[in-house]
């Protein structure tokens, strides 16, 4: 397999091990602008409304979680129903092996069968691996936000990167909740990055 590295789907039961990944992050980086860790129980809510609607995957290795990605609603209105944001973290132990490339990847191939045509990330800036990882899969950054966070004791710029997977035609289907999909042509996509 890929760097020893399985994706699967998640479930709502992963969500203490999710949690002990972002949690570092809340705690020691601007990398969230979150301050306050979420309880388990807020974070085991969040984590069930987004698998209503759309791919929350995490990376198993050795049957340990090392990291996790989903996308998310980009804004609330119905012509945005095309598009969707990403967020991906890992623990630091998995960083710099591929691992976020590989789950990226993944969440994008499941999203056009959702009918997105367009992904979008928001990266605390300085975070050259993020920036580095979305450039060299196409994503092109559109937008910087000058501090926009305050956080660890300083002020930092928010870079937002764009991606369009899939051609934005007239008259597009609606988008498809991920419960609406076979759970064979998700088990497919996370097979061929598992290989």
């Amino acid at each position: 397999m890929k760097n020893s590295c399985f994706l699967r789907m998640a479930t709502v039961q992963d969500a203490a091990a999710i949690l002990s990944i972002y949690a570092p992050y809340i705690r020691q980086t601007p990398i969230t602008f979150e301050y306050e860790v979420p309880t388990l129980a807020e974070f085991s809510e969040r984590m069930r409304r987004i698998l209503q609607d759309y791919p929350y995957l995490v990376c198993e290795e050795k049957g340990k979680i090392i990291g996790y990605g989903y996308a998310s609603s980009y804004q609330k209105r119905a012509a945005y129903q095309w598009d969707a944001d990403l967020s991906i973290y890992f623990a630091p132990e998995a960083t710099g092996r591929g691992l976020g490339r590989q789950m990226l990847l993944a969440l994008v191939k499941i999203l056009k069968l959702q009918g997105i045509k367009n992904v979008y990330s928001c990266v605390t800036h300085p975070n050259l691996p993020s920036e580095r990882l979305h450039a060299s899969l196409g994503f092109r950054a559109v937008g910087r936000f000058l501090k926009a966070g305050y956080k660890c004791g300083a002020w930092y710029d928010v870079i937002w990167f764009e991606k369009n997977i899939s051609p934005c035609t007239d008259n597009p289907e609606k988008f498809r909740p991920i419960r609406h999909l076979q759970a064979e042509q998700i088990k497919a996509i996370l097979n061929s990055e598992n290989q």
